[in-house]
């Protein structure tokens, strides 16, 4: 799989960090203690097929954080954006 980076042009997915889902809302903090909110965010995912909006970092190249939207079922890269 290749990523093409907006600075640095198409590179293998080796250079590349996946980092967590773009299209998730992070809870609001809730104190010291656990809400339900945090746990569900935390732990409970839906494992979605079709494309997804995700974070990648681009640790061996640029170190730009990158937003990829993917395929998830045929890993096929749809867009490639700055977040």
């Amino acid at each position: 799989m290749r990523i093409t980076c907006p600075h640095c042009g198409a590179r293998g997915v080796e250079e590349f960090a996946y980092t967590q889902d773009a299209e998730r809302t992070r809870p609001q903090d809730g104190g010291a203690e656990p809400t339900k909110e945090w746990e569900d965010y935390v732990y409970l995912r839906d494992n979605l097929k079709g494309p997804r909006k995700e974070y990648w970092y681009h640790g061996a190249g640029c170190h730009a954080w990158l937003v990829v939207e993917r395929d998830v079922s045929t890993h096929e890269i749809l867009s490639v954006t700055l977040p």
